[in-house]
């Protein structure tokens, strides 16, 4: 077993201080400085041998970082880009073989570049332009998030030129993106929550409740997430309209299955619905997006899925208690999930699940008993220099085939690689 330096669910956490239980810290990289890293991690195993750890950035100035982690004890620097202007982000990026997808999103709508680019990594120090699949548009602020791990289709949310929401907070839809000839990108299908577009014949799921409104934060999707065990699926995170599990047999014409959610009575935004195919469970987290814990609760919901029509909540991943860490500093509450990515370089349970809870930290569960999840391992660094935060804000996750964990800190502290002890 690791190291317990203090246990923040019987003590209040200080943001100065580390945290850690069944984890053993093996380096932190703060990437040349600009340590401010989003919510694309992804592993490459280049032509030479070597395990090159791509890293989405998640604002400007800068765009992606490549890290050499062949020995995660000893990260060495590969290369970092620019963005072409400071009101762009790339945040977001997946890595299939030796090509690498990156999304970017814009400050507001009608900027460019929207879209996204598909680079060859083949050296990585050397990463070449491809394509760039252009989504800008008078409503589209372009890609925020996107799944690549066959090679052939990209799942992203984004908008469109001809993509018009009824409330500027919808302006990204699930879309399907074929790049088999990665020159030539072309659109496959899209799908978004009925009754956001204009010209829909829904009724706007917009609504006011018990004095609340329903789509604060948006109805657009986050993760689309589709794996080869179910081609014909995809699992989405909708924000306030829930989590989505989509048929996607016809490409062209995306129809739902099914659709949780929890907005009302908490406030919503599903990022990420992650299945456990062999437990016939599915993962549901939500972004905690107000500091000082404003939002609170942010979970991440356990669900069961036997009958995919019709999903049920079964349990949430406990979390230390929300006075402890909601003055710590920044949010507090779930994030991302490392999503078993069907990747060679990537570790895959349906029994272990890690999660990034910002300044609650990285933390690990164990689902043999999907009734009653057990922690049993977290790592909470203590506050990166330079934080405006003045706490750790770990924003990804990414688990490798060896066990190693990387995790990313939002604003400042970079990379932190680390083992499992359970």
């Amino acid at each position: 077993m690791g190291s317990k330096l203090t246990n923040p669910s019987q003590s209040p956490a200080n943001p100065a201080k580390s945290q850690i239980l069944n984890f053993k810290l093996l380096a932190q990289h703060e990437l040349e400085g600009f340590g401010g890293v989003g919510e694309g991690i992804n592993m490459q195993l280049a032509p030479d041998g070597r395990r090159i750890l791509w890293l989405a950035h998640e604002s400007a100035p800068k765009n992606f970082t490549a890290v050499d982690v062949s020995d995660p004890r000893k990260p060495k620097f590969v290369i970092q880009t620019e963005l072409p202007h400071k009101d762009v982000r790339s945040n977001s990026l997946d890595v299939v073989g030796n090509t690498m997808v990156v999304a970017y999103q814009t400050k507001k709508p009608g900027m460019k570049p929207a879209g996204i680019d598909l680079f060859d990594i083949s050296v990585p120090e050397k990463p070449t332009l491809i394509s760039h699949f252009d989504r800008s548009g008078p409503h589209s602020r372009g890609v925020h998030a996107v799944w690549f791990v066959d090679g052939a289709y990209v799942h992203m949310a984004s908008g469109a030129a001809d993509f018009q929401p009824r409330d500027p907070r919808d302006d990204q839809c699930y879309m399907i993106v074929d790049v088999r000839n990665p020159s030539k990108p072309v659109e496959a299908g899209r799908w978004w929550a009925p009754g956001t577009r204009e010209g829909d014949s829904e009724p706007t799921p917009r609504r006011t409740e018990g004095g609340c409104e329903i789509g604060r934060s948006g109805f657009r999707a986050h993760n689309t997430n589709v794996f080869p065990e179910r081609p014909e699926r995809a699992y989405v995170g909708y924000l306030d309209f829930g989590a989505v599990i989509l048929d996607i047999s016809d490409k062209r014409h995306p129809k739902m299955v099914s659709r949780w959610g929890n907005c009302p009575p908490h406030s919503g935004f599903n990022h990420t619905a992650l299945p456990l195919f062999s437990r016939n469970l599915m993962l549901v987290s939500d972004e905690s997006t107000k500091d000082n814990a404003a939002d609170w609760p942010k979970l991440v919901w356990v669900l069961d899925v036997t009958v995919e029509t019709h999903p049920l909540c079964i349990s949430t991943l406990p979390l230390p208690p929300k006075e402890a860490f909601a003055k710590r500093g920044g949010r507090f509450g779930a994030h991302n999930l490392h999503e078993n990515l069907p990747i060679p370089t990537s570790y895959r349970s349906d029994t272990i699940v890690f999660g990034t809870f910002f300044n609650g930290g990285l933390r690990a569960y164990d689902l043999s008993n999907p009734y009653q999840p057990q922690e049993v391992g977290y790592f909470v660094p203590g506050a990166p220099k330079m934080s405006r935060a003045g706490a750790i804000q770990l924003n990804d996750i990414f688990v490798d085939d060896r066990g190693i964990v990387y995790t990313v800190d939002r604003f400042a502290g970079g990379l932190y690689t680390l083992e499992m002890q359970f």
